[in-house]
């Protein structure tokens, strides 16, 4: 295995260019690769190379390649935004390494991960891509393009024919621009071929994402040709993954504390979490790497680990993110220790949300939620209350809208829940309780502010967001109380509202 010692190292002028010439004589607190890098052949072409994957796929990658195991089963990155470019000109001069630090408070510890091999250039459309996958010995296309690359209809979670990313492709799959008309372009070219299919793997936070991959890919085939329709849904493989690590974005912070402390200079990075869980459907039909020996969870049951994930993990993120947004919490670990904050968030997941999450193989619900909650704790993570508010109008209908859905099939209670959807309504108004700006990172922020801000006087109109709510928007309980909790927001602001909350008087 890789040598790996706790950190501390001398000053950023005592630092090195991570690369590969530089990679023996680094400082000996750094874990680096012991396997022969020119050993290693592309088995997988990864679409979407950030920091999550760069500290999750990746670093699985390593520590199976760190035994002398498949090294035929390493990264090809590729992309098609212009921040997979940029991304790809920050590793190109570093030779495609990527610093990895783990941030346990007290014993912080870095390694180099070797784990890709190389990376398409981004161009204007994914010609490139589509010709790499030519290539047999890619048998695993991976993906991590975000909750809102799906092309999903928020309102049904069903694939969305009309998606003007899927027209364009529809109408160009010679030189499609999308990522499934890429995938869709070169499966095409291996049928036609007489060659066997990659897998399609996606490690996004969405529930049954090999299924909604699936979708996408068969969707999109149904309107070029059904018989190349039938040949997606017949052959190709859309294993259901669980992933998680809390992975904050990379600032000048992390770099200069990564030149600091460990003696490297990075372009790009990653700090995370020491946690990291995987868990996969073992539908790989053209093979893949053994990677349950590295700590990979293999089994039919994905869709519930999933579910308890997206639910407590990225729902609880929700949970905080707004409250601490409009007071003003830059850091997430500072808001879980604030008590109104923190309060919330320990109602709304014990008495709403954990509730309606089904049984899990071998795992206790309630002990995987104070697991959760310790992890939001870390201080050294430095994870950012702006990262978990991005992109509501995507992840407010997978993360919290669906447990709201169920308590109301029910009968439930709904109050924690129509008040964390009026907390997110509050915060899309672009002001926080003292009146500082916010800025809203959302690809819906003009139309989500503009709702948000009649909803001071109307609260039905941020309702009237029917993509987003869908048939939640016209429940009577839900109604009532989004409209009590918006109207307390505003006119008693969110220290107030949460206290309200916390004493039952929020009804």
């Amino acid at each position: 295995m890789f040598r790996s010692v706790l950190l501390h190292m001398g000053h950023a002028a005592m630092s090195q260019h991570l690369n590969l010439a530089t990679l023996a004589s680094l400082p000996p607190a750094i874990a680096v690769p012991t396997y022969a890098r020119e050993m290693l052949r592309p088995g997988i072409l990864h679409i979407g190379v950030g920091n999550f994957h760069r500290a999750h796929q990746a670093i699985y990658l390593d520590d199976l390649f760190n035994t002398g195991k498949d090294l035929d089963w390493a990264i090809l990155g590729a992309g098609l935004r212009p921040g997979d470019a940029a991304m790809r000109r920050a590793l190109e001069p570093q030779d495609w390494l990527t610093t990895v630090v783990e941030l346990e408070p007290g014993a912080n510890a870095a390694r180099v991960c070797g784990s890709m091999t190389g990376f398409i250039p981004v161009g204007d459309t994914g010609r490139a891509i589509v010709d790499a996958l030519d290539d047999r010995a890619i048998r695993i296309v991976s993906l991590t393009i975000t909750e809102g690359g799906y092309c999903i209809d928020p309102a049904t979670g069903a694939f969305n024919p009309e998606h003007p990313e899927i027209r364009y492709d529809v109408a160009h799959l010679d030189a499609p621009k999308g990522v499934f008309g890429v995938i869709l372009a070169a499966l095409k070219r291996r049928r036609d071929s007489g060659a066997a299919p990659f897998t399609v793997m996606s490690c996004d936070n969405i529930p049954g994402n090999g299924h909604v991959t699936m979708d996408a890919v068969a969707g999109l085939a149904e309107l070029v040709d059904s018989r190349l329709a039938a040949y997606v849904r017949e052959t190709v493989a859309f294993p259901n993954s669980m992933v998680d690590r809390i992975t904050p974005a990379t600032t000048d912070r992390e770099r200069t504390m990564l030149a600091e402390r460990f003696g490297i200079q990075d372009n790009w990075p990653v700090f995370c979490e020491p946690f990291r869980q995987w868990v996969l459907e073992d539908s790989f039909p053209t093979g893949r790497p053994a990677l349950v020996d590295v700590g990979v969870t293999f089994t039919p049951e994905v869709a519930a680990f999933e579910l308890m994930k997206i639910r407590i993990l990225n729902g609880g993120h929700a949970a905080i993110a707004y409250p601490a947004g409009l007071l003003g919490i830059h850091f997430v670990h500072d808001a879980m220790a604030d008590p109104l904050v923190r309060g919330f968030l320990d109602k709304l997941e014990t008495e709403e949300i954990i509730p309606c999450v089904p049984p899990v193989p071998g795992v206790d619900l309630g002990e995987y939620y104070k697991l959760i909650a310790r992890r939001f704790t870390n201080p050294d993570v430095g994870d950012t209350v702006a990262r978990l508010c991005l992109d509501g109008s995507n992840r407010q209908p997978k993360f919290i809208l669906p447990s709201t859905r169920d308590r109301l099939r029910t009968g439930a209670d709904v109050t924690g829940l129509a008040l964390e959807s009026a907390l997110w309504c509050r915060y899309c108004a672009g002001t926080d309780d003292v009146g500082a700006p916010i800025n809203l990172q959302d690809e819906n922020a003009e139309r989500l502010m503009a709702a948000a801000r009649a909803a001071r006087n109307d609260p039905a109109a941020f309702l009237e967001l029917q993509e987003i709510f869908g048939d939640v928007a016209h429940a009577p309980a839900f109604r009532s109380s989004f409209s009590k909790a918006v109207q307390t927001l505003w006119r008693d602001g969110t220290r107030a509202t949460l206290q309200m909350y916390l004493n039952n008087r929020l009804v």
